[in-house]
């Protein structure tokens, strides 16, 4: 596999190069978040390993960028605090793959990248078999929310207005948007995507408009922007509210006039677009600070449609869980995962502050780490938002914790602290005994 190790000390991107190529696999390195996104504009990579804290832009803050490339790498976060942080549990609902924890544990990491080479199988298998399912367009469930959801769409489909689609992260606005030109009479035309949040403010305009040759330093050829490569279909502009206030300007008299102008150009380019919109954030708030035009917001707010969180479609969790799951296991070719009644208890009082995505992640993650006919909810605690240390868990959650950790603390006394055999008892691997032990704080003794 092509990996990019993103850390700013020194010795740990040598040791984790020396491991990585003892392996067969291709390293690449960078010390900041900034050089690994001009690496990764270069040269795709299959994993990038991203420590969280560096200097300049984090890592939290690169992962958007990082997840935004295509093809898009598997992005494993390292942590240096001894219990997951509330940033690494962020991460996770932000897409990372997982997280690793400092010192680094070589066979861990190894571990994760052939866990990420099976789930990049199972991605694949996804995407060749498509998502539309029941003419639904992807769009999962039965609760009323997604009916009324499913009606919106297909009222707003057909028709030629704009829509600014509302709604948390992870809750699904992109495959609305997906849905909405497939029923549109543009179906046929190109349906093109700009994640306004993940571009550097210096880039938006050339994104948008295109340039000509010779622009600005690095513009080596004339270039179209994804308005010009949207004619004739939809333009889908995600995290809309991300925009800066001139790009805002200029994406409003385009919209307006269907006229643009490469930058560095001087000549009129007509356009015949759909354009889509979409955020997480309060836009009309945002127009009463000054902070997004009132006439930009109105041009986009001709069709409404809010998306509902998971937590207010608590009817599809169970359902949806079990949907990934046995879509997961056929592509990986291993035997059906059967949800354990208490996992479908865990999974219905989690807020899932990531929605159907951090649903989706962990199902995915489950089916491929998970071993044994049956996923259960101490399986799934551990990837689950949990208290900082020291607090107490409560509600079901918090009792399966306890017990796990009283389980923990029996298997080690048993085997007198040996760790090898107090994982062997437990059924668990070595690196997953560590890793309960340090979440619960239990040191061994004997």
């Amino acid at each position: 596999m092509n990996v990019l190790v993103v850390d700013d000390e020194d010795d740990i991107r040598l040791m984790l190069r020396k491991v990585l190529e003892a392996e067969g696999h291709t390293v690449a390195e960078a010390p900041d978040a900034e050089r690994a996104i001009e690496q990764l504009e270069r040269a795709p990579r299959d994993v990038v390993l991203l420590d969280i804290r560096l200097p300049g832009m984090s890592g939290l803050d690169a992962l958007a960028q990082i997840r935004d490339r295509t093809p898009e790498p598997a992005v494993i976060m390292i942590t240096g605090e001894d219990h997951p942080t509330q940033l690494a549990l962020l991460a996770g609902r932000r897409g990372a793959f997982d997280f690793v924890t400092k010192p680094l544990d070589p066979a861990q990491i190894e571990f994760l990248l052939d866990a990420v080479a099976r789930a990049a199988r199972v991605t694949h298998a996804r995407q060749d078999a498509g998502d539309g399912e029941g003419g639904n367009h992807g769009i999962l469930g039965s609760s009323a929310a997604i009916a009324q959801l499913l009606e919106q769409v297909r009222r707003v489909g057909p028709s030629q207005g704009r829509v600014l689609i509302t709604g948390e992260n992870g809750s699904g606005k992109e495959l609305v948007a997906h849905a909405i030109h497939a029923l549109s009479k543009r179906a046929s035309g190109p349906l093109i995507k700009l994640n306004c949040a993940a571009l550097p403010r210096d880039l938006v305009e050339s994104e948008l408009f295109g340039h000509e040759r010779g622009a600005f330093t690095g513009a080596v050829q004339a270039r179209k922007g994804r308005l010009e490569l949207a004619d004739h279909g939809t333009l889908f502009l995600d995290e809309v509210g991300d925009l800066a206030p001139e790009a805002q300007a200029k994406l409003l008299r385009a919209v307006e006039s269907g006229e643009l102008e490469r930058v560095g150009g001087t000549r009129t380019i007509g356009f015949d677009v759909r354009v889509i919109a979409a955020t997480n954030k309060d836009l009309a708030g945002q127009v009463a600070n000054g902070d997004f035009r009132e006439d930009l917001y109105f041009r986009l707010n001709v069709l409404p449609i809010r998306v509902p969180p998971l937590r207010e479609r608590k009817s599809d969790i169970v359902p949806l869980a079990r949907h990934f799951l046995e879509r997961v296991c056929a592509a990986e070719g291993r035997a059906p995962l059967a949800l354990a009644p208490d996992a479908g208890e865990l999974l219905t009082a989690y807020a899932w502050p990531g929605n159907v995505r951090e649903l989706r992640n962990l199902m995915e993650r489950a089916a491929v780490l998970v071993e044994g006919p049956e996923l259960t909810a101490s399986d799934l605690v551990i990837w689950l938002e949990r208290p900082e240390p020291g607090e107490e868990g409560t509600g079901l959650r918090g009792e399966i914790e306890r017990r796990e950790a009283d389980a923990v603390r029996r298997a080690l006394d048993a085997a007198h602290g040996n760790v090898t055999q107090a994982a062997a008892a437990l059924g668990i691997d070595r690196t997953n005994l560590h890793r309960k032990m340090r979440k619960y704080g239990i040191e061994r003794h004997g």
